[in-house]
């Protein structure tokens, strides 16, 4: 009796398990969760096939309960028993952070990240050994600029990692960049932020591009003077839509270059959505709408989208600033941050191969389609012009 029990156990194990991949094989489009982590950074990708790849796990600390319990909405709204692949795309708390937490909720099997914690008294430090021990448990692949991340019906190429980019075009790209002739270099950045996993997304002839927190030579390095990146429908915008100070991000060779359809701020309440990057955004060549995770103090109406684009609010807001807010250093006399530790609302995105994408704001139910363009933006990234494609694909497979 005792071994029919068991059985019985085993099948219908079997069966949950094959009807949580089957809800996914039986999707024909791609899955895109953009959860707000109060201006950290998760997203969540899930094939046609049901493999899925999470991208950084929001903040730690006071904040990882909440940010967790916020990419588990989305795990759970896909359907989802377990993480394919996270990437961690650079070790600062408010992309790192929330790891600890969320391994309590949901198995994660594979782990990808750019190596050695260049910034070892950085905010991460206190997550790093609870990283090394869940590593150790799973797979580990420390990414290297042209590897391919397999995942069944996407193509995912990692374009810069460890302060490097990719020395070869993907295919498609490698076209002079206009965009780049008065960009110069700045001083070196020294922090994890330039030490991102980079990484473009290709479904069919739709292509995302997300590129963590990288910065100004980076981007430089990637787009100028050939754009190595091509062009993207839509762009999880770099660093949370931040660029000053020091001009760290989202230059105009980057944005430009890209010519995004779409692009999506990841920014908090105080935190990101900075003016000299929205500018930008909002003049970039071929740019339809602009979604933000929140309304920014730092933009206010003057920088900001219309309401029907914004995900969320914060607790307790009535009114907002016409004027951007000016950005100051915390002092004992200066008002508090607004918090927003209440219900909070993704962004959904649901794409198609021939390029066409739909954008849901699950806050106020508003949704908006893409139609494919001629031809599609993506490349045929199928053939991958990359010497170190099959090397690395063995890596990641291991």
């Amino acid at each position: 009796m005792r071994q029919l029990i068991t059985i019985f156990l085993a099948i219908g194990s079997a069966v949950t398990l094959h009807n949580a991949r089957a809800q996914g094989q039986g999707e024909q489009s791609l899955r895109i969760y953009v959860v707000d982590v109060e201006g950290g950074g998760a997203a969540l990708f899930v094939a046609p096939s049901g493999e899925s790849l999470l991208i950084d796990t929001g903040n730690g600390g006071d904040a990882a309960q909440r940010d967790a319990g916020r990419i588990m909405e989305a795990v759970n709204d896909a359907g989802l028993e377990y993480l394919d692949h996270l990437i961690i795309t650079h070790y600062h708390g408010d992309h790192i952070g929330g790891l600890a937490e969320l391994a309590t909720r949901i198995p994660i099997r594979h782990f990808i990240d750019h190596g050695a914690n260049i910034q070892p008294e950085g905010s991460a430090a206190r997550y790093m050994r609870r990283y090394e021990e869940l590593y150790r448990q799973a797979r580990r692949t420390v990414a290297t600029p042209g590897d391919r991340i397999p995942m069944a019906g996407l193509d995912i190429d990692v374009v810069a990692s460890a302060g490097q980019v990719i020395e070869m075009a993907l295919p498609g790209a490698g076209g002079p960049n206009p965009y780049c002739e008065n960009a110069n270099p700045i001083a070196p950045d020294l922090s994890e932020n330039g030490q991102s996993v980079a990484v473009s997304i290709g479904f069919g002839n739709f292509r995302v591009a997300h590129l963590g927190d990288l910065t100004w030579n980076g981007e430089l390095e990637l787009m100028c003077p050939f754009n190595k990146f091509g062009t993207a429908d839509l762009f999880i915008v770099s660093h949370h839509a931040q660029q000053r100070p020091a001009a760290m991000s989202n230059s105009e060779p980057l944005v430009y270059g890209l010519s995004p359809r779409v692009a999506i701020s990841s920014n908090g309440i105080r935190k990101g959505a900075q003016v000299a990057a929205m500018r930008i955004l909002f003049s970039s060549p071929g740019l339809e709408d602009l979604w933000q995770l929140h309304f920014s103090q730092f933009s206010g109406q003057e920088y900001t989208v219309p309401g029907i684009f914004i995900a969320n609010r914060f607790d307790g807001e009535t009114d907002i600033p016409v004027a951007p807010t000016v950005e100051q250093s915390p002092t004992p006399t200066a008002p508090p941050i607004p918090l927003h530790n209440g219900p909070a609302f993704y962004l959904k995105i649901t794409a198609q191969q021939d390029g066409t994408f739909t954008v849901n704001n699950m806050r106020n139910g508003f949704s908006k389609t893409y139609q494919a363009e001629s031809g599609g933006r993506a490349a045929d990234l199928s053939t991958g012009n990359n010497r170190t494609l099959l090397a690395a694909e063995s890596r990641y497979s291991e």
